[in-house]
């Protein structure tokens, strides 16, 4: 019998042509967390450990890829990427919703968009598709009127109507043996067997009494297709915004009785007469994703849908089963969920939910590449269309003030501190391993929004603030979006925006400590400028870095002359130690004795041992204090002081002033990135005393 079905000429579209290909590995049938799990896992060199915050977890390269893909939210990621792995070998979590908590503007729905476009891609290849299936020629058998075809409302798998095409089990076993599977594929099929939902059961009930049970011709009935891959249509991935009281219905996700299938459905018993399709649901039941945005703020109704939906996954209505092979992720704001937790007769759900609470980004790096988002892809211009210079100083200035408004108070570390660290930055003599402590101890409080990372301006309050420094006549006029421009937007933000009076002291103390970093990013600029050459600081800070590993060294001369392997080149370069530069630079960090000098000078080569193994191109440069110190003593030894750098860039009265102001002009404009306002504009703010120390 094996035999003459394998070599039997198949119609494509048959149930039979199905179960073969599905035997022969050309198609699938797994549940919906089985195609997740894959979709994330399978991919080759796809998981990658990482270093967050001062301890190890992991990075699935899937979220990575494209143009406009996840940043950062690596615990998150781990904790959905483990909920789907438990639920797809079978776990508790397949019967529990994955749920994203926090504050408004902080990614949640961003990741579910982009969760679901990635799985829409990935069930697209011919490889991953799902199929289902629908009866044909209902007018032979009667009692469907001008009904002719239909489809499973639910996109049911063809191999769950192969495991229920007979009444008794064995049989359906037998049968799918007669295709060649082995007693260990049967037992693996049946691992994700589901019963066929009320219509399909009975729709093909009626049509094995009209076959008297001859299964050949019930086949006849049968006609396999591909599910539908479409966002707008909410096929396979499917969105339920909640709604205000009055025009939300359970017949939004479940769907209704249909008035125009009565019409033609003769027999009133018939399931079918339920359209499923109406609701949201149904169509993502075809191992599909299901997004509920903003869960907690539907009506009572509605969640009790949702709870047995997430329990059981079947539909249900007046009595009638429809199973659904859906993965349901939603997403609340911490205020609604609170809210929702204060009405204890709703606890139930809560123990249906994997619950992950959502920080918002505390990497000042990664931030600025979510700040490249908010800016936009396309070239910026003016009211008057002509192109729109965005400052070089501006993502870093915008990133900064976000992240430090996002860092909680701490007596173990400074807000700057906590961002370096977070960064993977070196933060003085304060190591990861404080952060961590920081961290463990801050996320223990019940109260979430007081964890780490919990609470601060959010994206959207950050696409105001650009959208303020746009609207600026300052910024139409000089046709460039300028970095220091940007505070005053982030001030109008938050007076308009933050509502409690406590955070909102909290942002703008933040402000006044991102001001005074942007300062120090200008200063480096106006030295690069001076020397006219971009990298002139960093190499002055790898110097007294050098410097300070030579200055003991034994094979060091009488002509202080010592030679070093450059860890990025691999050559041996010379170096004459300047102890009065490296004494200098040790002044202007505050450190007046030997022991502080030489605790500082460890410290130092200690970092520098560290970090030359893993990244030979480290700079140094993420040492603030280090920067400006060593830019300070540059600015003195060269011009005799920055006082004099600003009075000559102050006062162009006389010919040799104005030649170093057009060069340093020049410099910025055609090696540093800057264009003629937004250069003139950070040469003027370097000549003012704003933001300085």
């Amino acid at each position: 019998m094996a035999k003459k079905i394998i070599n039997q000429k198949l119609d494509p579209k048959s149930l039979d042509a199905h179960v073969l290909n599905v035997l022969t590995g050309q198609r699938r049938f797994e549940n919906v967390f089985q195609s997740v799990s894959r979709m994330i896992l399978d991919k080759k060199g796809g998981i990658e450990k990482v270093n967050v915050n001062g301890r190890t977890t992991y990075d699935f390269k899937v979220f990575r890829e494209g143009k406009k893909h996840i940043i950062g939210m690596y615990d998150e990621i781990n904790s959905f990427v483990s909920y789907v792995k438990d639920a797809a070998e079978n776990g508790s979590s397949k019967e529990m919703a994955f749920v994203l908590i926090g504050e408004p503007g902080n990614g949640k729905t961003f990741f579910v968009d982009h969760l679901s476009e990635l799985y829409r891609n990935f069930i697209s290849k011919p490889e991953n598709r799902r199929y289902t299936f629908k009866f044909i020629n209902l007018d032979k058998i009667g009692g469907y009127g001008k009904i002719t075809s239909t489809e499973s409302q639910t996109f049911e798998d063809p191999m769950v109507l192969a495991m229920n095409l007979y009444e008794e089990k064995q049989e359906n076993i037998d049968n799918l043996k007669t295709f060649g599977f082995t007693d260990a594929k049967i037992k693996e099929l049946y691992a994700s067997y589901r019963p066929l939902g009320s219509c399909s059961y009975y729709i093909l009930s009626q049509i094995k009494e009209f076959c008297n049970d001859d299964i050949a011709k019930v086949k006849e009935f049968i006609e396999v297709f591909p599910v539908p891959v479409s966002e707008s249509r909410g096929t396979i991935t499917g969105k339920y915004a909640a709604k205000d009281k009055i025009t939300s219905s359970a017949t939004d996700l479940i769907g209704e009785e249909s008035i125009t299938r009565l019409l033609h459905i003769s027999n009133t018993d018939n399931p079918y007469r339920f359209d499923l399709r109406r609701g949201a649901l149904a169509r993502v039941a075809g191992g599909g994703i299901h997004f509920a945005d903003e869960i907690f703020k539907n009506k009572k109704d509605l969640v009790q849908v949702y709870l047995g939906v997430i329990q059981n996954r079947t539909i249900e209505m007046e009595g009638y089963k429809w199973p659904l092979d859906t993965l349901i992720i939603a997403t609340s704001n911490n205020a609604e969920f609170s809210r929702f937790l204060e009405e204890k007769e709703q606890a139930p759900i809560i123990d249906r939910c994997r619950l992950t609470y959502m920080s918002h980004n505390t990497n000042y790096k990664l931030q600025q590449e979510l700040t490249n988002y908010a800016v936009g892809g396309f070239n910026k211009t003016t009211f008057a269309n002509e192109k729109l210079h965005i400052d070089p100083n501006l993502n870093y200035a915008i990133s900064v003030a976000f992240v430090l408004s996002r860092m909680p108070g701490s007596d173990k570390l400074t807000p700057v501190e906590m961002m370096k660290l977070s960064a993977g930055e070196i933060a003085g003599e304060k190591s990861i391993k404080t952060l961590g402590e920081v961290i463990s101890e801050l996320n223990t409080d019940p109260d979430v929004t007081k964890r780490f990372g919990q609470k601060g301006l959010g994206h959207r309050n950050l696409g105001r603030s650009l959208q303020i420094l746009l609207e600026q006549s300052t910024t139409q006029e000089g046709k460039c979006m300028y970095a220091g421009d940007i505070f005053k937007s982030i001030e109008a933000v938050i007076l308009d925006y933050v509502q409690e009076p406590n955070d909102r002291i909290k942002y703008f103390n933040d402000l006044k400590i991102a001001r005074e970093l942007y300062r120090k990013n200008v200063m480096t600029t106006i030295f690069n400028a001076y020397m006219d050459e971009p990298n002139a600081i960093e190499k002055d800070v790898l110097n007294y870095v050098n410097m300070i590993i030579g200055i003991d060294a034994k094979n060091l001369g009488a002509d202080k002359i010592w030679t070093y392997r450059d860890p990025q080149t691999g050559k041996l370069v010379p170096i004459k130690i300047d102890e009065t530069f490296v004494n200098s630079v040790e002044e202007r960090l505050g450190l007046k004795n030997t022991e502080q000098k030489q605790s500082f000078r460890t410290t130092i080569s200690k970092i520098y041992g560290q970090k030359m193994n893993n990244d030979p191109g480290y700079n140094f440069m993420d040492n603030n204090e280090l920067v400006k110190a060593v830019t300070d003593v540059r600015l003195k030894s060269d011009i005799s002081g920055t006082g004099s750098l600003i009075g000559a860039l102050s006062n162009r009265t006389n010919e040799e002033n104005m030649k170093l102001y057009n060069r340093m002009i020049n410099t910025m404009i055609n090696k540093l990135g800057y264009c003629e306002t937004c250069a003139q504009k950070t040469i003027e703010y370097f000549c003012t005393h704003d933001d300085s120390n």
